[in-house]
C-alpha cells in the first residue's frame, strides 16, 4: 500500500521508485502483488499515461488513511521511544541551502544518526505530493492554502558595487544617484524597477532600470558586482565579508530593498513522523539567528 501510494502521487513508477530508493521493476511487482491480493485493476498504464480505474481510486483513498492511522498508532505505542529514524526529503533555496543553512542540517544529523537527508536545492515552490517532499524552505511570500507555512524571519536586503565602479563617479547616498549606475538584476526579486525604503521612516521610492546582466543566481550576481560590472540588490547575509574586506562597497546605507520573509513549508497531515517534527523545530530555532 506504501509503494501503491507513492506511485500514484509520484505519477510514475520510474519516480516512485526513485523515492523509495529501490528499482523500478521492485516497484512493479509491489504494484502487481497488491492488484492480486484484491483481485482488482489498480493502474491503467499506457506508454505515457497513467491513471488510476474507479477501484483504484477508492484503494488510494482507503490506503491514505490506513496508512495514517498506522503511522499515529506506532507513534503511540512508541511513545518517548519515538526516537527520530528514517528518510527525509528537504527543498531549500540554491543560496541559502549552500551556506547559511548547512550548519543546522549538520547539527540535526549529528544529534540523529538514524535520519537521512536529501537535501534538494531548488529556487521554486516545491510540489509536495508528486515530489515526496517532507518539508521546505521558502524565502518570499506563500500564497499556497493547502500547506502550513511558518514565518521564521527577515532577509534585509541592500545595494552594493564595487569599488572599481566608483573611480570617476561620486558615490550615491540617495536613490535618485543609484538610478544612474548600470545595474544587475535577480530575475527571482527584481528585474526592470528597484524599490528602496528608507529605514528610517518607511519612505519607498522606486525608479526603472536597463539591467546590463540578469540572472537567477544570487552566486553568479554577488561574482559579476565584484568584477566592477555594475551595482545589485543582494541579501546582506551573503556580502558580509566581502564588505569587511572592501571588495564590495553598501551604497546609500540609510536605504534597504523590502525584505524578504523566510518560510517553513510543509503539508498539512494527521499524523507527522519524529524526524520531521525534530527537523522542523530545530529550523525554527535555527534560521532567526543566521538570516542575517
Amino acid at each position: 500500500m506504501q509503494t501503491f501510494v507513492r506511485i500514484v502521487e509520484a505519477g510514475s513508477l520510474s519516480a516512485a521508485a526513485a523515492q523509495l530508493g529501490t528499482s523500478q521493476p521492485t516497484v512493479s511487482r509491489r504494484l502487481q502483488a497488491l492488484e492480486r491480493s484484491l483481485g482488482l485493476k489498480l493502474l491503467q498504464r499506457s506508454t505515457h499515461v497513467m491513471k488510476l480505474t474507479d477501484d483504484g481510486a477508492r484503494c488510494f483513498a482507503h490506503a491514505k488513511t490506513l496508512l495514517d492511522r498506522w503511522e499515529a498508532m506506532t507513534a503511540d505505542l512508541r511513545g518517548a521511544k519515538d526516537a527520530p529514524e528514517g528518510h527525509l526529503r528537504v527543498l531549500v533555496p540554491h543560496a541559502f541551502g549552500q551556506q547559511q543553512l548547512i550548519a543546522p542540517l549538520t547539527a540535526y544529523l549529528k544529534r540523529h544518526p538514524l535520519v537521512t537527508v536529501e537535501w534538494l536545492l531548488h529556487d521554486r515552490r516545491p510540489d509536495f505530493i508528486a515530489e515526496g517532499i517532507d518539508c521546505a524552505v521558502q524565502v518570499g511570500a506563500v500564497d499556497d492554502p493547502s500547506v502550513v507555512a511558518v514565518r521564521l524571519a527577515e532577509v534585509p536586503r541592500i545595494v552594493v558595487a564595487a569599488p572599481d565602479l566608483f573611480r570617476e563617479r561620486p558615490l550615491p547616498r540617495q536613490p535618485d544617484d543609484l538610478a544612474a549606475l548600470p545595474w544587475l538584476a535577480l530575475q527571482t526579486y527584481y528585474r526592470n524597477e528597484v524599490a528602496l525604503v528608507r529605514k528610517a521612516d518607511g519612505v519607498t521610492r522606486r525608479f526603472v532600470i536597463r539591467p546590463r546582466l540578469s540572472t537567477d543566481s544570487l552566486y553568479a550576481l554577488r561574482n559579476a558586482m565584484l568584477s566592477g560590472l555594475g551595482a545589485g540588490i543582494v541579501s546582506a547575509w551573503m556580502v558580509t565579508d566581502d564588505l569587511e574586506q572592501g571588495r564590495l562597497l553598501h551604497l546609500a546605507p540609510a536605504w534597504e530593498a523590502p525584505r524578504l520573509p523566510v518560510h517553513l513549508v510543509y503539508p498539512y497531515a494527521r499524523f507527522y513522523p519524529a524526524r520531521l517534527r525534530v527537523f522542523l523545530e530545530a529550523m525554527r530555532e535555527a534560521v532567526p539567528t543566521i538570516a542575517g
